[in-house]
Formats: structure tokens, C-alpha cells, sequence
């Protein structure tokens, strides 16, 4: 049963009741997660406070079912380190993946919110990542040092995490909801006060205020230029029949400018999940070398505005965009895939890439974009051996310059495929972005 209210403001601004709703409780993981900090008890009451708000927030969002889910492959992941520790990263890999699948088939999400609906399937995308690194660096602690990454390292977990460890980690005040992924490892040092965590009498971890209102001021930017632009670029335009009458630059242009209009929705959430860690602390990744030093919130990151609209190249966007899932996918999935003695190919980043779309669910137009983000990636590459080669100032400057022009027209084009999902809406897409019929 819905509030009055609730339907009145929710109609008033545009969305649906059930979207409103998750939007309130996506908000309110940031004064959860300032409780957090005063969760008296010890390690033990914070894990039960981490797992209990977010089921909580998770059931006001999406319902009872939503946690039924999350049950599944965090059961599926705990009973694969108890019984069979030596393959359980991989059996847990394959498992949480093949659920989250069905998931995608079944509830087909993408289609429920363009109607206004909700489900719990982006949450589980989430937690499916934290539950495969979890159980993979359990699975580590097995192997000798000597055959380590340095991420492996700091990462491997030497014993297993008790139950109630576990849950709180995966449900954690929320952070399920859009991120930020980030290790077991971190999440026990952070809830104990060990690491960089740890009081001191040199000190203590910096205070999260400010860094917390930058990141709640940096939201509402981008989701009032999100709210002016949307009405001048909407995806509906691409099947209009006044976009055939454009021609070529005016097409080209709206590309782009509907690619750039609909990034600014994803750094609005992005940024209330950077505000949602960094009030609880878990954000906080150290101090910089700087004198005097500075903290540094590098764990709750997400996105760097100005380095995705400002990338010199195709290959700095996974650095800049979805921060820590780009990680995830590098110490998960690339790095893994490098035999060792070898160097990394195109082979290793094409997996990744197909990883991350079928990650993000099975519509074509995600298969299409991240396999056409590894060919971006690798023509980026071309450029930039190109202008290491030439001994030439002027055309050094030359080079970087395709380069930058060449991130930004490919990423703008390719992103199209993203935003459309569907495999009808994107076979009119691909007549519509056909460019090249009135070159």
C-alpha cells in the first residue's frame, strides 16, 4: 500500500511510485551509514547493523523476494568455502553468474523500469561481484605467496569469514544498491578499527564530512543538468522520422550530446553512493605523500567526471568510469586470464569485456557495446604506439589529438547501444545511427 503523498510527489516530478521509492530508500543509505559510526558493541553489532539495514532498505525497495534472491548465490558462495575450498572460486564464479543470468532472462529489467517498475536484479549484480572476489580470495589463501599478484596479496583471505562476517559484507548499509564494489579484506579491517582504520595515539582516520557533503553537492549538480538536458535529447528522437531528414554532422552531433545527457544520470547515482561510503568510513583508502598529507576516499569512488569527458584515450575510460567494478574485472577476470611468463592480448580484454556485458544483463545492444569497447580499446592502443613511434613534436601533438577526438566520437557513437537494450528498439536504432547513408 502506497502513501498519498508518495503518488502525488512521485507524479509530480515524473517517475513511477515504485521508483520514488527506491530512490528514498537509495538515499537514505547515507544517514544508515552514518549510524554506523556510532554502533555501540563492537565488531559483532556492526556486522548484524551492516546486514540487518540492508535487508531492511532492500525489502522497502524491492520487496521480500529481493532478499529470497540475495540468498541464493550468497549461500550458494559460503556453502562452496566450507565444503570445497580448493575449486570453490570457481564453482562460486560460474554458479552466482549462472543465477544472475536467470535473474536478467526471467525478470528482464531493463523493460521494468522503462514501464516504471522495479526489481531487485541491479542490487544482486552488485552483490554477485562481492560474493565471487570474497570466495576467489578465500580460495587464494591456498595458494603459495610466490605465485601471488600484489592484488592477490593483499587480498587473500587466510581463514573463512564467520557467517554473520559474511552477511554484513554483502549487505552492507546498503552499498548493494549501486555500488561501490569493494574486498572482504577491507570490510573486516574497517568494521574491527584495525588498518588504517585503527585509533591511535598519533591519531585517528580523518573526519568524512566535508569529502561527504562534496560528493551530495557534486548529486544534486548532476541530477539538476540530467534534469534540464533529458528533455532536449531523448532517445525517443533516433525512430522519429526527423532525424532521417538530418543530415550527417546534425546526427552525429546528437549522438553525442545523448550520450553525454544520459552520463550525468549515472554520476548523480554514483555520487550518492560515494556520499553513502564515505560517511560510514569505509571510503577512506589512506593518506597521499603530499606535505602535509591528505586523506584520500579512493575506495568510494565510482567516477571521475572530468577524466571520462576529458579521456586523452579509449584506455583511461575503465580507469575513470565504474571505477571499482573496472577493478573488479581486471583482478577477477584479466589478470587471471594472463598465463604466466606472457603478456596480455587482445584475447584477455575482449573476455573481460564480454564478462561485463553479460554482467549487465543479455540485451544485444550490451553484448554490441563492450564487444565494440574492446575494439575501441585496441584502435586507441594503435594511436598510442603510433605517437610513441614518431620522433616528431608536431605530430606527437597530432596523435593525441586523434586520439582524444577519436574516444570521444567512438564512445559517444557506441554508447547508443547501451541505452537502447532492446533487440527490436536497437534494430531501429541501427538504422537510425547509419550515419553513413547520407555521407
Amino acid at each position: 500500500m502506497e502513501l498519498p503523498e508518495m503518488e502525488s510527489v512521485a507524479s509530480a516530478i515524473g517517475i513511477s511510485v515504485p521508483v520514488f521509492r527506491f530512490l528514498l530508500c537509495f538515499a537514505a543509505t547515507i544517514p544508515v551509514s552514518f549510524v554506523h559510526r556510532l554502533v555501540p558493541g563492537g565488531p559483532v553489532a556492526r556486522h548484524l547493523y551492516a546486514a540487518m539495514t540492508g535487508a531492511v532498505l532492500s525489502y522497502l525497495s524491492f520487496g521480500f523476494s529481493s532478499n529470497l534472491h540475495f540468498l541464493v548465490p550468497m549461500f550458494l558462495g559460503y556453502a562452496s568455502m566450507v565444503l570445497c575450498r580448493k575449486y570453490c572460486g570457481t564453482i562460486t564464479f560460474f554458479s552466482a553468474f549462472g543465477y544472475l543470468i536467470g535473474c536478467h532472462v526471467y525478470y528482464m529489467s531493463g523493460d521494468a523500469w522503462k514501464e516504471g517498475g522495479i526489481d531487485a536484479t541491479g542490487a544482486l549484480m552488485v552483490i554477485t561481484l562481492k560474493i565471487i572476489s570474497c570466495v576467489i580470495n578465500y580460495n587464494d589463501g591456498l595458494l603459495k605467496e610466490e605465485d601471488l599478484s600484489e592484488a592477490q596479496k593483499k587480498n587473500r583471505l587466510l581463514k573463512l569469514p564467520s557467517l554473520i562476517e559474511y552477511l554484513g559484507y554483502c549487505l552492507c548499509c546498503g552499498s548493494h544498491f549501486a555500488g561501490p564494489v569493494y574486498e572482504m579484506k577491507d570490510y573486516l579491517e574497517w568494521t574491527e578499527r584495525k588498518g588504517i582504520w585503527r585509533h591511535t595515539d598519533k591519531g585517528s582516520p580523518p573526519s568524512p564530512y566535508w569529502p561527504t557533503l562534496r560528493a551530495v553537492l557534486q548529486a544534486a549538480f548532476c541530477m539538476g543538468l540530467y534534469l534540464y538536458l533529458v528533455p532536449h535529447y531523448p532517445l525517443s528522437r533516433f525512430t522519429e522520422p526527423v532525424y532521417q531528414e538530418w543530415g550527417f554532422w546534425k546526427r552525429l552531433s546528437y549522438q553525442y550530446m545523448s550520450g553525454f545527457t544520459a552520463r550525468w544520470k549515472y554520476y548523480f547515482i554514483w555520487s550518492i553512493s560515494e556520499a553513502s561510503i564515505i560517511i560510514s568510513g569505509l571510503g577512506f583508502s589512506g593518506w597521499t605523500d603530499s606535505n602535509p598529507p591528505k586523506p584520500r576516499w579512493d575506495r568510494a569512488k565510482n567516477v571521475d567526471i572530468l577524466g571520462v569527458e576529458m579521456a586523452k584515450s579509449s584506455v583511461q575510460l575503465p580507469l575513470v568510469w565504474n571505477i571499482q567494478v573496472s577493478t573488479w574485472l581486471r583482478h577477477y577476470v584479466y589478470e587471471r586470464l594472463i598465463q604466466k611468463g606472457k603478456k596480455p592480448g587482445f584475447f584477455q580484454l575482449l573476455a573481460t569485456q564480454t564478462v561485463s556485458a553479460i554482467w549487465h544483463g543479455l540485451y544485444p545492444g550490451y553484448i554490441i557495446f563492450f564487444i565494440q569497447s574492446a575494439l575501441m580499446i585496441a584502435g586507441s592502443r594503435v594511436l598510442y604506439r603510433w605517437q610513441q613511434a614518431t620522433r616528431s613534436g608536431l605530430f606527437k601533438k597530432i596523435f593525441v589529438f586523434l586520439n582524444f577526438a577519436y574516444t570521444l566520437l567512438v564512445l559517444n557513437y557506441s554508447c547508443i547501444g547501451f541505452m537502447v537494450r532492446s533487440f527490436i528498439n536497437f534494430r531501429l536504432f541501427l538504422l537510425a545511427l547509419d550515419t553513413r547513408h547520407h555521407c
